[in-house]
């Protein structure tokens, strides 16, 4: 019997072959785009979770109140890790500071991703030696643990082991270790591991700059350790110096299973994340899927009298319903599985080897083929032999209400993803749009060697008087990239609530105009004109109004025993993420080893001015690698993984539409057909084309009016929703609602328009003969 049912699904999939097409087409669509999504679900949900001991790790983070609330973050001071050990339930503690740095070996130099570490990061997460002990690798400050890819750039084919490699500087390290490369799926992104006693300190509690690893014994009480550095925190901070200025801020232990999905706190609790985007994917996986589903129901009920005669003939002959329920339910599992079989010999980043990924898939694809076969299976085994033998196939209106429904629920779907799409269109451009607050072309970056530290009052000079740049300073960060964050300050009439997170920049002058900021009272930082200046500052809008000064200019900002005087302010400057507001911004005088900031000549060729700044580099940087960074790129580069959502969201809600449209085909198909007598008695009465036209396209139309009607709220709710998330937001207008739901009537007339211009110039006395 499955023999035999596997033969007729064939030969009706090549006996029909344009219906065939469309149906599997509109599956397949549907399919491609849901496996698609939901295997970048399965990615970002697999993120740090292959850790052998993951329920055991976790990451500490600080909690503390920063302009107002109550705020969570995960850098710490390098010197919680050795408090933690204390605990009987900690295991091991590992301490991590990212870093770069340039390796030579022989004659190679290799610029390479550095994270320094405890020797327990190595037995705590699961990033296996195919080399060396896990016990010695990173026992002396000397030794280097690489990853193999790094060990082929450097060392070719030779053993890597016991390699000596050099740094600039002149201090050598030898390889006790080799790595296998990192998978994709994890947050680290290191190329070498160095030993923490690579460091010398000191360290302070105040310097937050390093992610802090604990692994606890099996069945430790997690929450009963996080009180107790409640506690601990509260009296270090009340009998120490360091902590007055810090005296709200405490430490917690957080889950690593959930420190990529679940990374956004609000008043100190877990709110989402990157689990937000993973779910607006799954989602749209299954609205897709959904769409592509009833287009199948569609098409395969409108050329179900094809089959009307196999029916009626089966079950004369014996065929029980159930049977055939079962036959055309399998028929369309066959076209999921023909389809998937398809997909399976595309590349993509799957986890072949995985059994629990074949049981997914093999779940995934019955899914699909019951969803999509389930209301075909039943309403074409309910025909009557008797009827369909006479070739009597309507029922009333009762079989045409289920299908009017389903493309209702398809476009309310469609509808309801144009606006979504809209409306994160406008929020990129909104932001895309914002004044950065500095002048990104022509700006760029070199970042400070040991030997440019010595050499840079030289390369300066040299730069301005070939003519090659502008004007040309020293900062800790680039003004793209504001980093270092600090609270804790105190100043004149200030409000106990209020303890603002102000963004770090260190400068020795210059750094306004290099940059291109906006200069709206006093004066930049001058150390050479200025010798106080190491004791002055300059802040931006954001701060003057969270410090509620009128005039801030000559006041006063106090951290622990300095005081630093306001000597300038200028305008708001994009210093952090895309869609975040500006933060306040505190430019210190003095300057901690970063960026040299470097303003082209504009009235020379940017080739040439660049082609002069990497020679001049290079001759007072000879050990390290030139790599120039670009303002306007950094710059762009903070839009990136929005474009990339966008232009997901773009194909994914194109492929939902297009597969409406073909659902509204197959409806269109099938009234067409059964109104047949009706179109050809009506143009012999005197009908005109154009009446006809209208009278087959009204009732289409309402069911998309219908869809605007039911769509538009919800997708108006969402959308306030949607833009909730972000600090820096546009808002949504009516007139989103208005176009997305003229371009959704506009797209469905123009799909059924073919079919019934078709019906609307047949010739009527053929069609009557017919009947």
């Amino acid at each position: 019997m499955l023999k035999n049912y596997f033969k007729i699904a064939l030969r009706n999939l090549f006996k029909n072959r344009v219906h065939s097409f469309i149906n599997i087409t509109g599956l397949a669509l549907g399919m491609a785009a849901a496996t698609l999504l939901l295997l970048n679900i399965q990615y970002g949900l697999s993120i740090d979770q292959f850790h052998k001991k993951k329920a055991q790790i976790y990451e500490a983070y600080m909690k503390g109140v920063i302009d107002g609330n109550l705020s969570c973050w995960n850098t710490t001071s390098a010197l919680l890790g050795p408090s933690l050990q204390v605990y009987p339930a900690v295991r091991n503690v590992a301490r991590v500071m990212g870093s770069s740095g340039l390796f030579r070996y022989e004659d190679k130099k290799i610029q390479a991703v550095i994270d320094i570490a405890d020797p327990a990061f190595l037995s705590m997460f699961s990033f296996p030696l195919q080399e060396g002990s896990i016990q010695t690798a990173l026992k002396d400050p000397n030794d280097i643990v690489v990853t193999r890819q790094l060990a082929v750039k450097l060392f070719g084919g030779q053993d890597p082991m016991g390699k000596i490699v050099t740094s600039p500087s002149g201090k050598t390290y030898t390889v006790t270790g080799v790595l296998r490369d990192l998978p994709p799926n994890t947050q680290f992104n290191f190329e070498c591991l160095l030993p923490w006693s690579h460091l010398h300190g000191p360290f302070q509690w105040n310097q937050q700059n390093t992610f802090t690893f604990v692994e606890l014994l099996p069945g430790a009480n997690v929450d009963a350790i996080n009180r107790k550095l409640i506690d601990k925190a509260a009296k270090d901070n009340a009998s120490s110096a360091a902590g007055a200025a810090a005296s709200d801020q405490t430490s917690f232990l957080y889950p690593l299973t959930k420190v990529y999905l679940e990374n956004k706190f609000v008043n100190g609790k877990p709110a989402g994340g990157n689990i937000d985007n993973l779910r607006m994917l799954g989602g749209l996986a299954a609205i897709i899927l959904l769409i592509a589903c009833i287009n199948f129901m569609n098409l395969s009920t409108a050329r179900s009298e094809k089959r009307a005669r196999e029916v009626g003939i089966r079950k004369v002959v014996g065929s029980t319903r159930y049977s055939l329920i079962v036959q055309f339910i399998g028929e369309s599992v066959l076209l999921a599985f023909l389809y998937f079989n398809t997909l399976t010999r595309v590349r993509l980043s799957v986890p072949w080897e995985s059994p629990l990924f074949w049981l997914a898939a093999t779940v995934f694809v019955f899914f699909t083929g019951l969803l999509a076969g389930s209301y075909p299976a039943f309403y074409i085994s309910s025909f009557r032999p008797i009827k369909v033998l006479k070739g009597v196939l309507q029922n009333g209106n009762a079989l045409v209400t289920p299908r009017r429904i389903l493309v209702v629920v398809q476009f309310v779907f469609s509808i309801f993803l144009i606006n979504f799409t809209v409306i994160y269109q406008k929020q990129i451009r909104y932001e895309l749009d914002r004044d950065a607050g500095y002048a990104k072309n022509g700006l760029i970056y070199q970042e400070i060697t040991p030997e440019l530290r010595k050499n840079y009052a030289v390369v300066k000079n040299e730069l301005l008087a070939m003519g090659t740049a502008s004007s040309v300073s020293e900062s800790n960060t680039s003004v793209t990239q504001v980093v270092g964050t600090a609270s804790g300050f105190k100043w004149d009439g200030m409000d106990p609530s209020v303890n603002p997170g102000f963004a770090l920049m260190f400068e020795d002058g210059g750094l306004i105009h290099t940059n291109g900021l906006s200069l709206i009272a006093g004066r930049d930082i001058d150390l050479q004109k200025y010798p106080g200046d190491t004791l002055s500052c300059v802040i931006n809008e954001t701060s003057v109004r969270l410090l509620g000064f009128k005039d801030p200019i000559g006041r006063i900002i106090q951290d622990d025993d300095q005081r630093w005087k306001i000597v300038g302010v200028v305008k708001d400057f994009l210093a952090g993420a895309a869609d975040e507001v500006s933060p306040p911004v505190l430019i210190k005088g003095g300057v901690i080893a970063g960026v040299i900031n470097i303003r082209l000549n504009g009235d020379r060729p940017l080739a040439q001015n660049i082609q002069q700044t990497e020679a001049i580099l290079k001759k007072y940087n000879p050990g390290f690698l030139t790599d120039l960074r670009f303002a306007d790129k950094d710059y762009s580069a903070k839009f990136q993984q929005a474009r990339d959502t966008a232009l997901l969201i773009n194909t994914f809600t194109f492929i939902a539409i297009f597969i409406s449209c073909m659902g509204l085909l197959g409806l269109a198909t099938y009234t067409t057909q059964n109104r047949t007598r009706e179109i050809g008695i009506r143009k012999i009465l005197g009908s005109s084309i154009s009446s006809i036209v209208v009278l087959l396209s009204r009732d289409f139309a309402r069911l998309v009016l219908l869809s605007i009607l039911i769509a538009s709220p919800l997708a108006w709710f969402f959308m306030n929703f949607f833009l909730s998330r972000y600090s820096y937001r546009t808002s949504p207008n009516g007139w989103i609602l208005a176009a997305s739901g003229f371009a959704a009537l506009l797209m469905a007339l123009v799909t059924i328009s073919f079919q019934v211009m078709q019906a609307a110039l047949a010739n009527p006395v053929r069609n009557l003969r017919t009947e």
